[in-house]
């Protein structure tokens, strides 16, 4: 088993070991934490003769003489339909997109990001509520079926690998705190999206008046209401409602600044009374430091 370093963690920051490493151990598989470079990792790898080597979330562009060391290579699982969203993000780009469809690809590592041929794929509808954390747990139970089923076929020698179509590309970086600040100029539809996508990291969020940054959880779309500007709240008894380029938004779940996360209604009610009572124009500010 291959995994990351112990990483700081907490308030302590103390080496913790990744939840791979923990279970792998409790299982009393071996551990390797090493980076994939140099010469002696090489050959701890060939010390221990791999037949195939499955990868999921690993995170590392690997060099030529470490993907040879497996006799049948190295299998990566990705959750998209590959050579759609390459990269660190897939799932979350994929829903901010709008996608209806994605999947997971089982495919040959090569020195590309995302680029080797294809073992494998299944597919998955986008349900229009989803978040990304509920995709990611869907896909994580089909993927794991088609890991499986294409170790099963490259062991029975029944698997030919097909390199990937030249259409179709796109790329799916990691998503920045930047990436996940709500445009409320922007329509509705986009911003629903956008906050679907970051849930529940990096966690959408919009501006205060103070510059104090408001975490937002997914949001309803309230296509009847239309007289809202960009960004203007008005808390109703049951909802709080928040104007865009198109239509209102209703707002979920808010996190204020050092509390945890709570219903809007609850919020508008008590610690964000004053704001929405003063006309509360959200993401006009300036981020504070």
């Amino acid at each position: 088993m291959l995994t990351r370093a112990d990483a700081p963690s907490g308030r302590g920051r103390k080496l913790t070991p990744s939840p791979v490493r923990t279970r792998a151990e409790e299982a009393g598989i071996p551990v390797l934490t090493d980076t994939p470079r140099g010469d002696e990792f090489v050959t701890r790898l060939r010390d221990l003769e791999i037949d195939a080597a499955p990868v999921v979330a690993y995170g590392h562009i690997l060099r030529p003489a470490v993907l040879a060391v497996p006799r049948l290579g190295w299998i990566n699982l990705h959750f998209s339909v590959l050579p759609a969203w390459r990269g660190a993000a897939p799932v979350q780009r994929a829903v901010i997109a709008g996608d209806e469809v994605t999947g997971a690809t089982t495919f040959l590592l090569d020195e590309g990001m995302d680029t080797g041929p294809v073992l494998g794929t299944t597919t998955e509808t986008i349900r229009p509520t989803d978040t990304s954390g509920d995709l990611l747990r869907r896909l994580a139970t089909s993927g794991a079926q088609l890991l499986v089923a294409t170790l099963d076929a490259l062991e029975d020698g029944t698997l030919q690998p097909l390199p990937q179509p030249a259409d179709g590309v796109s790329v799916a970086p990691k998503l920045t705190t930047d990436d996940a600040r709500v445009t409320w100029t922007d329509p509705a539809l986009a911003v629903d999206r956008l906050v679907r996508g970051c849930t529940p990291a990096p966690g959408a969020w919009t501006v205060l008046p103070d510059g104090s940054r408001l975490g937002i959880g997914p949001v309803a779309p309230r296509p009847d209401v239309v007289d809202l500007r960009p960004g203007e709240v008005r808390a109703l008894k049951r909802e709080v409602l928040v104007g865009t380029s198109t239509h209102a938004v209703a707002l979920g779940e808010v996190r204020p600044v050092g509390k945890k996360a709570m219903p809007a209604p609850d919020w508008a009610r008590g610690g964000g009374r004053a704001l929405v009572e003063a006309g509360l124009v959200l993401g006009a500010a300036e981020v504070s430091a």
